[in-house]
């Protein structure tokens, strides 16, 4: 079923964007370590996957944000957004 791949490949991706930027924010991050990390994990992540992280930064960054700093996972920041199924 394509669109469930699709998602399937969504929910990776998040997980992977969001793994390199709770890395870069570091444990116990406040507001301004995490908005560094948003920025420079993206840029990481090179031309077309940066792309694609920067839309998801922009659109959730509040979700992003408060999830990181809260200590949930990947995985779970990415289902609160709505791109991965719980």
């Amino acid at each position: 079923d394509g669109v469930a791949q699709g998602r399937a490949i969504k929910c990776k991706l998040c997980t992977k964007i969001l793994k390199k930027i709770q890395i870069l924010a570091g444990d116990n991050p406040d507001e301004a370590a995490v908005a560094a990390a948003l920025q420079k994990g993206c840029q990481l992540l090179g031309r077309t996957l940066g792309k694609l992280c920067q839309w998801v930064v922009k659109k959730y960054q509040d979700q992003i944000t408060e999830g990181l700093q809260n200590g949930d996972t990947p995985q779970d920041i990415c289902t609160a957004m709505g791109i991965c199924q719980s």
